[in-house]
């Protein structure tokens, strides 16, 4: 689909930043619409407080006594990446915290599927727990609740996920998207949400004595005087916030900015410092990016082709050996799961050329859902987030599960609530979806291999109702034009240390003309380019990503690039490197789109 650029509208509205910010930081902010410097102070004093998650006194009633009891406690995690560091952060803390019996489960998704199953309760049964703790999952586990109860079996839910209409009976529930719950940011993942039970667990501990060696008389405090530092699990919870891809609000960075400079100042957990190493990247100048670009897959891989135990062992693991191994597994898988998702890739873009006739074909549906009896169940969500952004469209992607059921992922674009959709759908046509669950931009769900010709049709229909012709443009957002003299590396780390950047707090995107010097392509599908800045000699190299065998054509030298100023590491030499997002030959623009205001 054809692309735009469309700089951003930015107002000199009346704002409380620093005077000597600089200016373009300034546009950029303004932009996003940061007005206070309170908003770009990232100490951890700065988090909302917990005591207003609704449920959090249960839950931590329920912990305390737990921890007193020395009772047998059992995660069960959700098998992708928050869902790892969710469950990594809950293990490690819970132990930190005086918890002498703690161990995991995490439901394979090819035989049990998403969440705290009946199935998974049935497994979670033979390791004989007394409390199980759901994270990053659980808050759609009705059945799942029920049976682990009737077993005798207490359930902390810790969810970020959106809600049904009934909640699951558990001992206690907290999530901060459940009805009246007053917490400030309903933008907190999995794994933010595990390590603020954590905090408000440590509070009621330290009222307590616990720290101080109080105890029961059967069971006493473990400590004496030491009270842990839970920020050590801040590298996990920025890994699983960044993974996650939900929004980074002022809480959000402040957690991953923390958990950033843990990881630059080398007081990582092993397994994400492995997982650096095997992804060839530099933890001391690492970008929220390299976490969501460099980490986040390889750990997934895991998840999508075998088993997140692989991911979770990982993260846990204190030896840097038996780290350094395990990140090399996730590694191979991940280029497995490359190679998978590549094939599933060409399929995906045969079946909807014949769907139309041309890119702006009218009879190309608006939601699109696709798929294929061979598709790995385990790729296609990463499937329907490629051609979303080809096609500027919610799509679905489905795989099948079973003789007559199909599994399909679900990611969306901006404008468009993916789980309120899907709701839409189900309450419109009953018996049309057997199940599904998510937030807004991603959601999953299960049906008859049958409905998947009604389905389509219906989730067409109602994806309409949300996004007109005009939306469906490809729109790539620029903060305006650089100066020459800001095309550096020393600009490039100011922005760089300007973050966290991330979901609904984008990098800054520029625009400008160059001239083409030099081009080729690298790594079979990145086009390497030389350019020349208009109106100057200064040379720049320039990078897009998984731009295949295409070129620019020699008699379009001219372009216009929308692009990220970057930092390139090369054997030990830093450079700034202009990282494209979109490029056209400015002979084929005869119009101003590219200086139309507004989002």
């Amino acid at each position: 689909m054809k692309k735009i650029i469309v700089r951003r509208d930015i107002a000199e509205t009346e704002n409380e930043l620093p005077g000597d910010l600089h200016p373009v930081l300034r546009r950029v902010y303004l932009s996003r619409h940061l007005h206070d410097v309170r908003e770009l102070q990232y100490s951890l004093d700065a988090l909302h407080p917990y005591r207003s998650l609704k449920g959090i006194d249960a839950a931590v009633t329920l912990l305390v006594e737990a921890l007193h009891r020395k009772k047998r406690i059992l995660i069960v995690a959700d098998f992708d990446a928050d869902g790892a560091t969710s469950c990594a952060v809950a293990v490690r803390g819970l132990r930190l915290l005086g918890a002498s019996d703690v161990c995991f489960v995490v439901p394979n998704r090819f035989e049990y599927g998403y969440g705290l199953t009946p199935e998974i309760v049935a497994v979670a049964a033979e390791q004989q727990p007394d409390l199980i703790i759901t994270v990053d999952n659980g808050i759609s586990s009705i059945d799942g609740v029920a049976a682990a109860r009737r077993r005798g079996i207490q359930v902390l839910v810790t969810d970020h996920h959106l809600p049904g209409d009934a909640l699951p009976e558990a001992d206690a529930i907290v999530n901060p998207n459940q009805p009246g719950d007053a917490f400030p940011s309903k933008n907190l993942a999995g794994v933010g949400v595990i390590f603020y039970v954590l905090l408000a667990l440590r509070a009621r501990l330290r009222e307590e004595g616990w720290f101080a060696g109080a105890g029961i008389a059967e069971h006493p405090s473990p400590f004496r005087g030491c009270e842990p530092n839970l920020a050590q699990l801040l590298d996990l919870v920025a890994l699983g916030t960044v993974a996650d891809v939900v929004p980074l609000d002022h809480n959000n960075r402040i957690l991953v900015s923390q958990g950033l400079a843990r990881i630059r100042a080398d007081r990582c957990c092993e397994g994400i410092r492995a997982l650096l190493e095997v992804a060839g990247r530099n933890s001391r100048q690492l970008a929220a990016a390299d976490l969501g670009f460099a980490v986040a897959p390889r750990l997934n891989a895991a998840g999508r082709l075998e088993d997140m135990s692989l991911g979770i062992a990982c993260l846990l693991s204190d030896d840097a050996a038996q780290a350094h191994g395990m990140a090399a597994r996730l590694d191979q898988l991940n280029k497995e799961r490359r190679g998978i998702e590549a094939q599933m890739q060409q399929e995906a873009l045969a079946a909807i050329a014949a769907l139309r006739v041309s890119e702006d074909d009218p009879a190309l549906p608006v939601g699109v859902c696709l798929f294929q009896r061979q598709w790995h169940q385990g790729v296609i969500g990463i499937l329907a987030s490629r051609i979303k952004d080809r096609l500027h469209r919610p799509v679905i992607a489905f795989a099948q599960t079973g003789e007559n059921e199909l599994k399909g992922s679900a990611r969306s674009v901006s404008g468009v609530h993916i789980r309120d959709v899907l709701d839409a759908v189900a309450a419109r046509h009953p018996g049309l979806v057997s199940k599904f669950g998510g937030h807004a931009m991603a959601a999953g769900l299960t049906l008859p291999r049958k409905n998947f010709a009604a389905f389509s049709a219906a989730f067409d229909e109602e994806v309409r109702r949300h996004l007109a012709p005009e939306d469906l443009r490809g729109v790539v957002f620029s903060d305006g034009e650089l100066a020459p003299g800001e095309l550096n590396l020393d600009f490039a780390e100011l922005l760089r240390g300007a973050g966290p950047w991330g979901q609904a707090f984008p990098e800054p995107v520029f625009d400008g003309a160059f001239e083409i010097l030099e081009q080729r392509i690298v790594g079979e599908r990145h086009l390497k380019m030389v350019l020349k800045a208009a109106g100057n000699d200064r040379l720049f190299d320039a990078i897009a990503f998984n731009y295949g065998e295409r070129r620019v054509p020699r008699d379009s030298l001219q372009i216009r690039v929308a692009y990220k100023l970057d930092v390139n590491e090369y054997r030990g030499q830093r450079s700034a490197q202009l990282l494209i997002e979109h490029l056209e030959p400015i002979q084929s623009q005869h119009n101003r789109q590219f200086y139309a205001g507004g989002e």
